[in-house]
């Protein structure tokens, strides 16, 4: 047994020395790898924390841009100067290092009167592109209109109505945004880009949320722009106003005082030769006073008809005809149905006055007319027809059209403009020789106006 120990003594040392050194292998491998551990995990927070730092940083970025941007956007309330400056931020945010390289296309598209799509700002435009007019019945277009919410689109180049603007034909992608005003459609922003894959949800992001601030500037700097052209249009109307009343007051009261100055003239040195010439001649000068005060009050009528708010239009129509045919021996015929009277509001009343009186005056001085009707009646339920109708001599119509002070003259203009005010739309139809014939066709709803504005008459 003995023996035996003997003999495996050197084996146990060496099993017991092995295993020693293999555990202390363990351990230093055991410590080395949470060494390397704890220098990765230090590496890794430093890593997140530079990355954090960093976002927080782009974030802050991003949101010191998006301001400038709005602020931009909102800094002025000239109209084309926002519609140039939504396209300029676009290409700002989406170009942050000021690339002025970068091939975006982009326009602001604009529904006209007549509900055309027109350029009111682009950028890369042809000039045959910025007088395009685009229906917006068709394609991207009218998904955009009709949704009222932004559309994507891929190969803008084959689409229905997109495929005829020329910038576009280089470009793979295009995104549309809808500019809204309460329920209505006014516009689209348009940006397009040659790479597929441009509009990222970043960028998307991005131009959405410059989209709806552009929206409220655009609108903004439109409701300014339209008060400025109706202040401008009011100093016009009242300008011609005064224009006018200078015309009347010269061609009849101021006439009539010159020939009463040279009458009284002529009494005054009559009266020691002829007294009986004299008293005759004083009886003319009574007629010539106080045919000069019926002018004189027919003109403070229709500046101000006060029976038109006491006894309503209808009433008001017939005291004109009835002055006009006192004063200056013009038969005027007034026939208004009292039903399209009560369906008139007191401004489409005084508008359709006003109107009336231009045209009754129109057709006194320069038609040489026998009769003159004014007919108001209902042609619909929602529209009323004013028609002014002479058997004098007409004019040449085209040839009057082009010539702006007699245009003038005539109160064309205060006439179309005056109808513009309640939503109506004027007509004239004349020839030499065949009389004169105005029509007013005047809405009594928002849907009829819209009729009206489509060109649906009656």
């Amino acid at each position: 047994m003995a023996t035996l120990s003997a003999a495996l003594a050197p084996y146990l040392l060496w099993l017991a020395a092995a295993f020693a050194a293999l555990l202390g292998f363990l351990l230093g491998w055991e410590a080395r790898a949470w060494a390397l551990g704890k220098r990765q995990r230090q590496k890794t927070q430093r890593f997140r924390r530079a990355a954090l730092k960093q976002c927080r940083a782009e974030y802050q970025q991003r949101l010191a841009l998006l301001d400038d941007l709005s602020q931009t956007l909102t800094a002025t309330l000239n109209y084309q100067r926002v519609l140039d400056l939504a396209l300029d931020v676009a290409m700002r945010a989406l170009s942050p290092q000021n690339d002025a390289a970068i091939p975006l296309v982009c326009a602001v598209l604009l529904f006209d009167d007549r509900g055309i799509l027109r350029v009111g700002s682009a950028r890369r435009f042809t000039p045959a592109d910025m007088r395009l007019g685009l229906e917006a019945t068709r394609g991207a277009l009218a998904r955009t209109v009709e949704q009222r919410t932004p559309v994507h689109v891929h190969e803008p180049s084959r689409d229905a109505e997109l495929r005829q603007i020329i910038a576009l034909h280089a470009t793979r992608s295009a995104r549309l945004y809808p500019l809204t005003t309460g329920l209505d459609v006014y516009g689209v922003l348009l940006y397009a880009h040659p790479e597929p894959d441009f509009f990222t949800p970043e960028r998307v992001e991005l131009l959405d949320f410059l989209g709806k601030q552009a929206t409220t500037a655009i609108q903004n700097a439109r409701l300014y722009h339209d008060l400025e052209r109706e202040k401008q249009r009011l100093a016009e109307v009242e300008e011609e106003a005064r224009k006018k009343l200078a015309r009347d007051l010269h061609d009849g009261p101021t006439q009539t005082i010159a020939a009463i100055a040279m009458r009284a003239d002529f009494v005054h040195r009559l009266l020691e030769k002829d007294p009986k010439a004299a008293a005759d001649e004083i009886a003319k000068i009574e007629d010539l006073a106080r045919h000069t005060t019926k002018e004189i009050r027919h003109l403070l009528f229709t500046l101000r008809p006060l029976v038109l708010e006491t006894d309503g239009l209808g009433a008001a129509l017939q005291a004109m005809a009835n002055k006009v045919n006192q004063i200056y021996n013009q038969n005027v015929l007034v026939e208004a149905d009292p039903q399209a009277v009560e369906k008139l509001d007191s401004t489409q009343q005084t508008t359709v006055f006003a109107i009336a009186e231009e045209a009754v005056n129109n057709a006194r001085k320069h038609a040489n007319a026998a009769h003159i009707w004014v007919r108001l009646k209902l042609v619909r339920p929602q529209i009323a027809l004013l028609e002014i109708e002479d058997d004098g001599v007409g004019f040449d119509l085209g040839s009057v059209s082009t010539n702006y002070e007699y245009r003038g003259s005539l109160g064309m203009l205060n006439m179309r403009e005056r109808a513009e005010i309640i939503d109506g739309h004027v007509e004239i139809h004349t020839a030499r020789g065949k009389g004169t014939t105005i029509r007013l066709w005047i809405p009594l709803s928002p849907e009829a106006a819209e009729r009206l504005r489509r060109g649906e008459l009656g």
